[in-house]
């Protein structure tokens, strides 16, 4: 089996979008169509959170691909065809990766039915790797440094880190790093004390983000994840 994620984009870079209701609605209407054409265990993200409070959660869109994303499973990556037929026509643009799953933090129960909402919200993010890092000096940071720091000062529900293996989509920008956060809700995402433990962890967990990712080139969203 191998993973895949298709990044979604309406909105201009630039802007973070909001309310994508519709977008999510076209998402659950392909996805029987998705399933045809050989996905597994799809989960989707999308950015139709309505919460006052998602205003102060920092958002960044520099890349316009980040209004919903698609994760899905296929026993074979050469048979993707039809799947990226039907994701072709769900937004203006989209990107396809291939990747490496790891999961850092689990929900501890599963209680809701499948195709509605987790609980909480999700920090969805993606980046590349920046130009002077070497692949092993990207990877020690992100992996043996920021994860193990997230778990620590995050109040974390799920965390699941994928890996860029490669792109599969003519034209897609390069991706290294394709991560989803969740916590309870938007207020505690916007929380310095709640999110990060504190002032002093914030600047701890941001100077350690930047040793190996840069903000200029990353894109971060508010989303809902709907596990099918």
């Amino acid at each position: 089996m191998e993973k895949l994620i298709y990044l979604l984009g309406d909105t201009a870079a630039g802007t973070p979008p909001r309310g994508r209701h519709d977008l999510r609605e076209k998402l659950f209407a392909a996805a029987p169509a998705l399933e045809s054409a050989g996905a597994r265990d799809i989960t989707l993200g999308v950015a139709d959170v309505d919460d006052p409070d998602v205003e102060h959660v920092t958002q960044m869109n520099a890349h316009g691909l980040i209004d919903a994303q698609v994760s899905l499973w296929v026993e074979n990556l050469d048979g993707r065809s039809g799947i990226e037929a039907v994701v072709a026509g769900l937004a203006q643009r989209h990107a396809g990766y291939l990747v490496t799953e790891s999961i850092l933090c689990e929900y501890p129960d599963r209680s809701w039915p499948a195709g509605e909402a987790s609980p909480g919200i999700a920090l969805f993010t993606s980046f590349p790797k920046p130009e002077k890092l070497d692949f092993e000096t990207f990877y020690a940071r992100w992996h043996g440094s920021h994860g193990p720091l997230s778990l620590e000062l995050h109040p974390l529900t799920r965390y699941v880190r994928n890996a860029v293996f490669r792109p599969i989509t003519e034209a897609a920008p390069t991706f290294h790093a394709i991560v989803s956060e969740s916590v309870a809700s938007c207020a505690v995402a916007a929380d310095v004390d709640q999110f990060y433990s504190g002032p002093a962890n914030r600047k701890r967990i941001v100077k350690d983000l930047l040793s190996f990712a840069q903000i200029e080139t990353m894109s971060t969203a508010v989303m809902r994840e709907y596990i099918l």
